[in-house]
């Protein structure tokens, strides 16, 4: 009886088989052409293949308005009149409970407290404390989130900087781009993932590097491609003269065919990456000359963004282009804008940085949400510490300095599944400590990679024999700032 079921269950003929194996590969045609990367091994352990998130995700990209230098949150976002009554006053030890300094207030033997030189106003429907020097940003209080809260482990600008942008102060880890490039892919197959646009202000600068928009020991694909101001936004990107298209893809095609037999001699998988480098950069030929002409946005997108939007370079300019890598499809954004390092004459430089980007930041906003995107497009505006409530250098109510404060900082999020029209946190009366509701790094990056369906301790990647992510070996989502 048994022999009998066995014969009749392997009994299949040609046609039949045949006809069964169709559809099998044609659905693994289908598949890898939805999903280039489906049938490829990798070293996550996230359960799905790479490209696929692993919860719906609420949000599609990020676009990161990172203030490098490190804007003042008590000029900004956190309103702490106490300090313009208490102005003058050494800081209680108390209060400081020992922090460590920077070498710039170590020698100080006296900490006054200065209050903003800046009026604050309440905003939206939340209420929210937003200073004098963000009028625009004060009118989308109620898309936006002002999380005032955050806090950090670096005192100083290059490990803060890192920090925040790979999850260690060291060097040499995949920044947030990258991992989401190494997690999610592409969305447009003619652009990169991770898209790096740079602005400088009139304040003072802290640089910004490569290792900050680095693959680390990702695959180079994934890391972030930056994009000039000059007559070329990407360079070598064009071909040389006398070079047309054809004799480019046949020159392409020759050195893949180089690359390969290269590949099978060494196994190194940069050759691969090498190779989708080459392909990338001449699918860009044409989509990236269309999206770095500005000069086609019509009359009301100019005019909400401001005239210098027109001028390649600057803020305003970067903004607007990111909405349109963005709306492209390019996964993470990252504008970095130099200038907020205020550690004397505060009064004079931050509003000049506040004019610089106030208005078109408000303007992204709002244009992701006219066009429907504000809620697959998570916005980020903040930088890598916050500011001290003392005065660093000679006191004067209406002229100071703030040094760096890594304990307690604000910066804002809009769109992509985060609870708009809210406050977030709460510092003491003197804006030194926090009260209620702390927000680490590796916590926003858990909540960033949540909001894109990522699960932060699912996506990771062997590397020297452990396993490394983002938030490294801790960070949790904070569900007070998700819809």
């Amino acid at each position: 009886m048994e022999n009998e079921f066995l014969k009749n269950r392997l009994n299949v003929n040609r046609r039949h088989f045949l006809g069964k194996a169709a559809v099998g590969l044609g659905s693994l045609g289908l598949g890898s052409l939805l999903m280039p990367n489906l049938f490829k091994g990798d070293s996550s352990d996230a359960g799905l293949p790479l490209g696929l998130p692993h919860f719906a995700p609420k949000a599609k990209r990020v676009i990161y308005l990172f203030q490098n230098g490190a804007p003042s949150q008590l000029e900004s976002f956190d309103y702490k009149p106490m300090l313009n009554k208490l102005a003058g006053q050494d800081l209680p030890e108390s209060i400081r409970n020992g922090q460590r300094l920077t070498g710039m207030t170590a020698s100080q033997t006296n900490f006054p407290m200065v209050g903003s030189y800046f009026k604050f106003n309440q905003h939206g429907k939340s209420g929210a404390w937003i200073s004098e020097l963000f009028p625009n940003i004060a009118k989308i209080a109620d898309d936006i989130c002002i999380v005032k809260t955050m806090n950090t482990e670096a005192i100083n600008h290059d490990p803060a900087l890192t920090f925040l942008q790979t999850g260690a102060q060291v060097g040499n880890r995949p920044s947030m781009g990258a991992w989401l490039s190494y997690g999610l892919g592409s969305e447009n197959q003619n652009l990169p993932a991770f898209c790096v646009l740079l602005s400088r202000g009139r304040g003072n600068g802290q640089g910004v590097y490569s290792k900050l928009w680095t693959n680390g020991f990702l695959d180079s694909t994934h890391q972030g491609v930056v994009f000039s101001s000059g007559e070329d936004p990407i360079l070598y990107l064009n071909n040389p003269e006398g070079t047309d298209k054809t004799s480019r893809r046949r020159m392409l095609d020759k050195l893949a065919e180089l690359n390969h037999l290269g590949f099978e001699d060494n196994r190194d998988p940069e050759v691969e990456a090498k190779i989708k480098q080459y392909e990338m950069a001449y699918r860009m030929q044409t989509a990236v000359p269309e999206l770095t002409d500005l000069s086609k946005e019509p009359d009301h997108i100019i005019k909400m963004y401001g005239p210098d939007c027109l001028v390649p370079g600057t803020y305003a300019a970067n903004a607007l282009l990111a909405r349109k890598l963005s709306e492209s499809g390019v996964r993470f954004v990252q504008l970095y804008h130099q200038g907020w390092d205020q550690h004397g004459n505060l009064t004079g430089e931050m509003p000049l940085q506040a004019q610089d980007v106030d208005r078109a930041s408000a303007a992204l906003v709002t244009d992701l949400k006219q066009r429907g995107l504000l809620d697959e497009t998570l916005v980020i505006w903040g930088g890598e510490f916050g500011r001290t409530n003392y005065s660093q250098g000679k006191f004067g109510v209406d002229n100071y300095g703030r040094d760096h404060h890594p304990r307690a900082y604000s910066i804002w999020m809009a769109g992509g599944g985060i609870k708009g029209g809210t406050v977030y946190g709460e510092t003491d009366e003197l804006g030194y400590n926090i009260i209620k509701d702390p927000v680490h790094i590796h916590d926003f990056h858990a909540t960033v990679m949540h909001t894109m369906g990522l699960n932060h301790e699912q996506l990771n990647y062997k590397h020297l024999g452990r396993r490394y992510r983002l938030t490294d070996i801790a960070g949790k989502v904070i569900p007070g700032l998700l819809a």
